[in-house]
């Protein structure tokens, strides 16, 4: 029967009566097995016929569009749909009026490009983003309309070329709106999983949190923080996590800041203190993002969150949650890049309270505790000093120079080693270095595929060489720091600086017989010569102060 209401339908089928009954026959058939009756639909050549029912809008067009959704269930029957052209009528339809046929087009289409980026960058290309924000506007009343919509919102918004077409709709404002209403868990839910994804884009950002957004979203916070049932505590989660995606963009964060004064920063601020780990990590990231930029760091270390994220830390030396760590430190290293804030920040004790995760066994808390540190010693003489001669501090920075698998934590390592030279130019601070095996690595760091990192090394092996070369003589050598200079000076892409220091460097070991013995062997002075007429009138006489040095001392 089936096959002969489907011959019937793609050629006999005149009368609408009897094209209802065909359709009638098929969704049963879906409904019965799907698989089964989809092979079927396309061994009888059925879907080339469907474009033109669904382009004669009828009574018969919600069913055809709902056969095309159930069929577009299995995976096989989807390139089909496209290939019989189903994709434009579909589009078309959407800008019909009937809610059923709205319904059963938005599902056809969402099934056919389930799970293919090509598909639905085609229909972004043909404007449903603008037809559907449009939509959920209109439609808002119909429970079913709204969640087909907010499915496609969530599949297309992961589309990179989505985001500028809902930048230019009233998106935000439809989708804060539709929030407001939800009393159901499971609707919020939706809800989210649109907004995280739109909530990448600055544009949008800030249209989200102009629509009142962040008010919505504390108010699920205060709903939720004290329930421990599990669906609350996700949303607690989901609603945090928001709030601090919000202030990744400038405008959006500057406009939530007010100046320090804005209602929305004093509640995340709260947050800080709570029993709530899900709490206290959304609001060390949200002050570690209202942190980027100096007048936002300077107005908060000035009103005491220093202390708050110090306390906060406390608690998790013992706790140990890594990532309530990871932010709290994050933040402190945001705060303490202003000038002024340093000494302020070392005056309430943060590098004790830091250095109390030195024994962690987790890369990111060790990244961010290095980036403090270097931070908080940036220009501060009597903060290096104290730090740099700390052998406990010295001796896991060498180990930690030496975590391969781990490259951030291993660069942030030799830049902290060698701050501490830089900052402190400190013969002990020297000597605690040298004795805890940091040479190797600083003249390792010379080499680096970053030229910031590759001056740092050099400037900090310089104070080695002129602060006491004696003891640093046979790592020098052993390293291999002159042949390490050879190539740097060699090498036409190192820039001018690296040429400046590595001849400053060449200077200062010359005191060592054995690093003299070494510069002979090499042709330094070869080296140096072709230097002279460099393009570069800093590098050129520092190339002929050179020379004559070598010269004198050959």
């Amino acid at each position: 029967i089936l096959s002969l209401k489907m011959l019937k339908l793609s050629s006999a089928c005149s009368s609408n009566d009897s094209v209802e009954s065909c359709l009638d026959c098929l969704l049963k058939a879906l409904a019965h097995n799907n698989v089964e009756a989809s092979e079927k639909i396309l061994e009888m050549g059925v879907l080339p016929q469907l474009p033109a029912l669904l382009s004669s809008q009828s009574s018969c067009t919600p069913k055809v569009a709902n056969i095309i959704a159930e069929v577009a269930k299995n995976e096989f029957m989807r390139s089909p749909c496209v290939e019989a052209g189903l994709i434009p009528p579909l589009v078309q339809l959407l800008n019909c009026k009937d809610q059923e046929i709205l319904l059963q087009t938005g599902r056809a289409l969402g099934n056919i490009c389930y799970d293919s980026h090509s598909l639905q960058a085609q229909l972004i290309n043909m404007g449903v983003i603008p037809t559907l924000v449009k939509l959920l506007g209109i439609h808002s009343q119909n429970t079913s309309l709204t969640e087909m919509c907010l499915i496609a919102f969530g599949n297309l918004a992961e589309l990179e070329s989505s985001k500028e077409q809902f930048a230019s709709t009233n998106i935000a404002e439809e989708l804060v709106r539709l929030f407001r209403k939800q009393v159901e868990h499971e609707k919020k839910e939706m809800i989210f999983e649109v907004l995280a994804p739109l909530a990448e884009n600055d544009v949008i950002k800030l249209q989200l949190v102009e629509a009142g957004l962040v008010e919505c979203l504390l108010e699920v916070v205060a709903q939720t923080m004290d329930s421990d049932r599990e669906e609350d505590m996700a949303q607690l989660k989901t609603a945090s996590d928001l709030m601090v995606l919000l202030l990744l963009g400038d405008e959006s964060m500057q406009k939530l800041f007010e100046g320090g004064k804005g209602s929305v920063f004093q509640r995340v601020l709260s947050w800080v203190p709570s029993n709530n780990h899900q709490l206290q990590l959304a609001g060390a990231l949200a002050i570690a993002n209202f942190a980027r930029n100096d007048g936002n760091c300077i107005h908060m270390v000035d009103t005491g969150i220093v202390q708050k994220l110090l306390e906060l830390l406390d608690r998790h030396v013992e706790e140990g949650n890594v990532t309530v760590q990871h932010a709290a430190l994050s933040a402190l290293r945001n705060l303490a890049i202003p000038v002024v804030n340093k000494s302020k920040m070392l005056s309430a004790g943060v590098s004790d309270v830091v250095l109390k995760f030195l024994q962690s066994e987790m890369p990111p808390v060790q990244f961010k505790l290095l980036g403090t540190l270097r931070m908080l010693i940036d220009t501060q003489a009597d903060a290096a000093v104290q730090l740099g001669t700390n052998t406990k501090l010295v001796e896991r920075l060498v180990e930690w120079c030496e975590a391969k698998d781990h490259a951030g934590v291993m660069g942030e390592s030799n830049r902290l080693l060698s701050a501490l030279i830089r900052h402190s130019k400190s013969k002990d601070v020297v000597r605690t270095v040298i004795q805890g095996g940091g040479v190797k690595h600083l003249v390792s760091m010379a080499m680096s595929e970053h030229m910031i990192m590759q001056n740092e090394a050099l400037v900090a092996l310089g104070l080695i060489a002129a602060l006491d070369l004696g003891l640093a003589e046979k790592d020098f050598v052993g390293a291999n720091l002159v042949q390490v200079l050879h190539k740097l000076l060699t090498d036409e892409r190192s820039a001018p600086e690296i040429k400046y220091n590595s001849m400053i460097l060449i200077c200062a070991v010359m005191g060592s017989e054995p690093l003299h013995k070494e510069v002979q062997s090499l042709a330094f002075i070869d080296v140096v010569s072709k230097l002279r007429s460099h393009e570069n009138k800093t590098v050129a006489h520092q190339a002929s102060l050179t020379e004559q040095k070598l010269t004198a001392q050959s």
